[in-house]
């Protein structure tokens, strides 16, 4: 079996490497190979594309894409040095942003790390929180992202009332496999007034605040003007969240466990704790 066939049967996860320090890192020559390249030099100008996005967005390359050295066998017990980066999540994240959008496997990378990395900007410490406090990070970021998922859309000509209500419809039906913000709070039992982000756990609303954020940036990036593209690229980006997670055996948010508690019980219950 070639390396690329042993490496397209692996996870990100499966090639993130832990450093003395317990830094977290992954090896570029094992990323390319997950990610479907066969030819390093074609990687290479996915990385170099990674690396001006890094410095244009005010960050230092060199903390993200480190030089290395990988030691490949070349035969008769002899080893030869190959060129190689060590990279940080975020470096990841940026490599599968600028890879070859033709390869399905890209579209994979594109949420897993964007998911993750939002996770870890949220908190240092994500993986290890409860799953209530799980649910107040995200939650407030969705609130925050919502506000400028709503200024993008309204700068692609999309008004408020009904046009915005059919808007978040179209991303919700994308995610959900063509159910509407009424069904969903239909199938948790939820009042009329009562919010759907806040009878989500913290899996539901990841998915949920990657398909914001996606959205805004590609109305934004994009330019995207009338209500009718605006609304095909919520409900675009909204499936493909959703085929990720159908391809890598997830749970559709649609069946996912609705909590007990709503996130305004968890955020009253915590200031009753300060009080006392």
């Amino acid at each position: 079996m070639s390396d690329l066939e042993l490496y397209s049967e692996m996870t990100f996860e499966d090639i993130k490497h832990v450093n003395e320090y317990g830094q977290e890192y992954w090896s570029a020559r094992e990323l390319g190979l997950v990610l479907d390249y066969a030819s390093w030099q074609n990687f290479s100008a996915a990385i170099q594309r990674a690396m001006q996005a890094c410095e244009s967005s005010g960050n230092q390359v060199f903390d993200h894409f480190n030089d290395a050295i990988k030691m490949v066998n070349i035969g008769s017990d002899t080893a030869r040095e190959i060129p190689d980066y060590k990279l940080s999540r975020y470096a990841c994240y940026l490599i599968v942003m600028n890879g070859d959008p033709r390869k399905e496997v890209i579209a994979l990378g594109q949420t897993y790390f964007a998911v993750k990395t939002r996770q870890q900007e949220l908190v240092e410490n994500y993986d290890s929180l409860e799953e209530d406090q799980k649910r107040l990070a995200i939650r407030r970021e969705m609130a925050e992202h919502n506000k400028s998922l709503a200024e993008a859309a309204s700068m692609a000509g999309v008004h408020e009332g009904v046009e915005h209500a059919t808007f978040q419809n179209a991303g919700y039906k994308g995610l959900y496999g063509g159910l509407t913000a009424q069904d969903i709070k239909d199938r948790k039992g939820l009042k009329k007034s009562q919010n759907i982000l806040d009878h989500m756990g913290s899996t539901e609303l990841a998915a949920n605040l990657f398909r914001a954020t996606q959205t805004d940036e590609k109305l934004r990036r994009d330019k995207i003007r009338g209500v009718q593209a605006a609304n095909d690229t919520h409900y675009r980006i909204g499936r493909k969240v959703r085929k990720t997670i159908e391809d890598i055996g997830g749970t559709m948010p649609e069946n996912l466990p609705t909590p007990e508690k709503s996130v305004k019980q968890i955020e009253r219950e915590q200031e009753g704790k300060k009080l006392k």
